[in-house]
């Protein structure tokens, strides 16, 4: 399969769009499962069709790019798991083709060929939840745009004004994924270590990628939501995470053949006496690229597979130049044969417990499963007070309060006056039908406001609360 990609010719544009294809066809005729972030995100879609506006009215700490894309998918095709897989099909087979264009017309490898690609393709294939429509994926298009401008800087090593293009695209990836603001470290380091660039092209660059964040804060600035921004986003970045050991070993092994295939051909691209200086200087930025890249995993909220997109152009430019060194091309052939069938058959385990005893790639943690509600609370419009598990598969969102480590702010500081006008306020302009309370906040809440109390009472089922009027 690699002597087919190695070939330079450009009807491989479709070779690499049919064999992206063909690695998906699974998704086609087996049921994916939905994740609790990708339901989250299909809430926070559904809520600002509605007219809320995020962070104000919804608060979650999706960034305001990725919460528009959600938007305008329920505005048009409703709470649809299929489109979003549609969307992100058409996303990473722009990053695989748009990858491959650069590596192969900038010469940032020996050998030109559609490899990168190939490889960048089935990286994109680690895990089943690498096919939904993530932050992480559609910022880290533009992170790869990026990646374009600053690899043809350094083909010429000489710094034009593309400098503001490059930081306008890292500005762009931060307002769909808020850590890739990292990147912006990135790409001076790369410029201050490999071309001449000036201070005033730096502060240009600098310029180009704080543009748009300025545009969206002036833009909540006028809607009255600054206040809002900082903590439904900006703070809630930097909270501990905790996470579950089976997330640990699920991400590790979905990402051990990409891990393990770019270090070697790191290693192998070190002892390499064959490359031009500028490949060189290629070979280091991508190399801190991935230095910078693993910052981004402390601020991650959970542990998937899909979270770690970032580091899968540095991935595919290592792997790539690992299988171009050998000489016995047979050997390398084999290899890839070995490493894609592995990939895949992680890919395939998670998607369709090949078996059922087995856990590998499945994402337990993370799949969103029906919650044990009774039959009457269906397609209501309720409010889960604690971590939501699933309550609202069947069910739609009411109150801002979407995000639990965002809603404690408010549900358990009721001390506070104006926590409590806030609970009230908000109850008030979107009332849920039904509140699930895990946390046992609801009986000082109506104690709290006497108001709340006329309009809830406790149901027949233990934790929950119904509307009354």
């Amino acid at each position: 399969m690699l002597s087919f990609f190695r070939a330079n010719a450009t009807y491989h544009n479709i070779s690499l769009v049919l064999f992206f294809a063909l690695l998906r066809l699974p998704f086609l005729w087996n049921e994916v499962p939905l994740l609790i972030p990708e339901l989250s995100w299909m809430l926070v879609g559904e809520q600002m069709s509605r007219g809320f506006m995020l962070y104000r009215d919804v608060w979650d700490n999706v960034s305001p790019f990725s919460g528009m894309v959600y938007w305008t998918i329920d505005t048009l095709f409703g709470r649809s798991q299929l489109v979003y897989q549609i969307v992100a099909f058409a996303i990473s087979l722009f990053q695989i083709l748009y990858f491959n264009y650069v590596l192969r017309v900038r010469d940032a490898l020996p050998e030109r060929s559609y490899i990168p690609g190939a490889i960048y393709a089935l990286f994109l294939n680690s895990s089943f939840d690498l096919a939904t429509l993530s932050p992480t994926l559609m910022a880290s298009t533009f992170l790869l745009l990026a990646l374009g401008v600053v690899i043809k800087i350094l083909e010429r090593r000489q710094v034009t004004n593309e400098i503001f293009e490059m930081g306008l695209y890292i500005g762009i990836a931060t307002l769909f994924y808020l850590p890739s603001a990292l990147f912006m470290f990135w790409a001076f380091v790369a410029l201050l270590f490999y071309t001449g660039a000036t201070l005033r092209q730096h502060v240009l660059g600098f310029f180009g990628s704080v543009f748009p964040l300025l545009m969206v804060m002036l833009f909540f600035y006028l809607n009255d939501g600054v206040q809002n921004l900082n903590q439904n986003l900006l703070t809630s970045v930097f909270q501990v995470k905790q996470y579950a050991l089976n997330d640990f070993s699920s991400l590790i092994i979905s990402l051990f053949f990409p891990l393990i295939l770019s270090s070697l051909g790191f290693m192998r691209m070190l002892a390499n006496t064959r490359l031009v200086n500028y490949q060189s200087r290629v070979q280091q930025t991508m190399a801190i690229w991935f230095l910078v890249g693993l910052l981004l995993i402390p601020l991650m909220q959970y542990l998937a597979p899909m979270q770690f997109v970032p580091f899968f152009p540095v991935a595919a430019y290592f792997s790539t130049y690992y299988f171009q060194s050998f000489k016995k091309r047979w050997l390398a052939e084999l290899i890839f044969l070995g490493a894609m069938g592995a990939i895949l058959l992680v890919q395939y385990q998670g998607l369709l417990a090949l078996d059922p005893q087995l856990t590998i790639g499945r994402l337990e943690n993370l799949r969103a499963r029906p919650a044990m509600l009774p039959k009457e609370i269906s397609q209501k419009r309720i409010l889960v007070i604690g971590e939501n598990e699933g309550e609202y598969l069947n069910n739609f969102t009411a109150t801002p309060y979407l995000n639990w480590d965002l809603a404690r702010n408010d549900l358990e500081n009721l001390n506070n006056f104006e926590s409590v006008i806030h609970i009230y306020d908000n109850f008030r302009q979107d009332p849920p039908d039904y509140i699930i309370d895990k946390e046992n906040i609801m009986p000082r809440l109506l104690n709290r406001v006497p108001a709340l109390r006329k309009r809830y009472k406790p149901s027949p089922w233990k934790g929950v609360y119904e509307r009354t009027d």
